[in-house]
């Protein structure tokens, strides 16, 4: 089977090439095209060297890869690779080339690794509540209470436009024209976070400073809380000259997208005060956005029992599983998600 042969049946004679160039039928960059040819092929020829094809390997060898390219790389750079391959297999699979995704269960262990790590900070409910009550200002209560209550991470909570935020509520109806998403209708109250923004490629009009890392699109229930949050929020927002209409935007330099960067001074400045962070301290001592997510992640995996819907929530799940929660978003994430979620107020 050629590469432009679109009826998949088999394996085809190049499973990367395949792959790439459905990317560019989605519009994806060059540049971005590149990146994921880079890893690919180094992957491809790693199973070669050990006589092992794209089509026929198995998570030992995956994992082997993985394990091969620490000594190398930065943590954060293994991760990103092993997400490629993950999605090129996850890819292979939904299409009917390959059988399975042999990355599938390599990239949750990584994920489980990172958000497990015992030497973090523990900080009950109680303790985390009280550091939210001491925040005044409407924009740095929506933006922490949002990482507080969907665990997405700093990136993808800068990458929220108003689009992706269905507030079931007159008022903010009447102020804003700018219609939800497709994909949230019917789920009113809900936040979807898109895995397609990259830093410095446009999305939605709009030049994006920072990447979602998300390995599927997700939509993430609010609850009363962080909806009256964002209402609070959305009064007082400054008018913004991009044509994404981004959520959440600076009331300093007036109407300008946050970034990471800006998150992260807000979120250190707030945890300096409590004892919480300490310039050049490490994850094991300092509070920081991402340890947001791992809050989230701790807390209701203990609240709820379900370690499926909390994957599903953190974007972390492969596509059988999520196909699962999709269907049953309604009737079982929103229910399991409201009754289990903290109080931050």
């Amino acid at each position: 089977m050629g590469v432009d042969d679109r009826s998949v049946g088999s394996d085809p004679a190049d499973p990367i090439a395949y792959f790439l160039q459905d990317m560019t039928f989605h519009g994806r960059s060059e540049r971005t095209r590149g990146a994921y040819e880079r890893v690919l092929r180094s992957f491809e020829a790693f199973l070669g060297e050990r006589g092992t094809a794209l089509s026929s390997t198995d998570e030992r060898a995956c994992m082997t890869w993985v394990h091969s390219l620490r000594s190398d790389h930065a943590d954060s750079t293994v991760a990103s690779y092993a997400a490629y391959v993950h999605r090129f297999y996850a890819y292979m699979t939904q299409v009917g080339a390959f059988d399975s995704n042999p990355m599938a269960l390599v990239t949750e262990e990584m994920d489980e690794s990172i958000d497990t790590d015992p030497a973090r900070r523990e900080i009950s409910i109680e303790e985390m509540r009280s550091f939210f009550g001491e925040i005044s200002h409407p924009l740095e209560r929506a933006v922490i209470g949002t990482l507080l209550k969907t665990g997405m991470r700093v990136g993808e909570c800068c990458n929220l436009d108003l689009r992706d935020v269905y507030i079931d509520d007159t008022e903010v109806g009447e102020t804003f024209s700018v219609p939800h998403r497709g994909a949230l209708d019917g789920r009113p109250d809900s936040i979807y976070v898109s895995s397609d923004p990259a830093r410095g490629e446009p999305y939605n009009g709009e030049l994006r400073t920072a990447s979602n890392k998300r390995k599927r699109d997700t939509v993430v229930p609010m609850d009363a809380e962080l909806k009256r949050l964002l209402k609070t929020w959305l009064a007082i927002r400054p008018d913004v000259e991009s044509p994404a209409e981004p959520l959440f935007c600076s009331t300093s330099e007036w109407g300008r997208r946050i970034t990471p960067p800006m998150v992260r001074n807000m979120v250190a400045s707030h945890a300096s005060e409590r004892g919480w962070y300490r310039s050049g301290g490490g994850a094991e001592e300092n509070i920081t956005p991402h340890y947001f997510r791992h809050f989230f992640t701790t807390h209701l995996r203990d609240r709820t029992g379900d370690r499926g819907i909390v994957k599903y929530l953190r974007g972390d799940v492969a596509t059988d599983v999520i196909d699962t929660y999709t269907h049953s978003w309604g009737d079982r994430v929103r229910s399991v998600y409201e009754d289990s979620m903290y109080a931050m107020l």
